[in-house]
């Protein structure tokens, strides 16, 4: 394996990695402040924009090279 394949692999499931968290920690937010049905959507939908965007530019970039 190359220097380079070992990289971007690790970059994937690294970020990967970091998203499932969030989204652990975003649960545990929910969880803990007692946000309901709709507070945990809420939450989900705002929080979780950042990361969509992540994903977003990602496909972007991959796309357009």
């Amino acid at each position: 394996m190359s220097i380079e394949a070992f990289e971007s692999i690790s970059l994937y499931v690294g970020i990967g990695g970091l998203v499932l968290f969030m989204v652990f920690i975003i649960w545990d937010l929910a969880k803990k402040s007692n946000a309901g049905k709709f507070g945990t959507a809420i939450l989900f939908v705002v929080l979780g924009l950042c990361m969509l965007g992540f994903v977003i530019k990602t496909v972007l970039v991959q796309t357009l090279d």
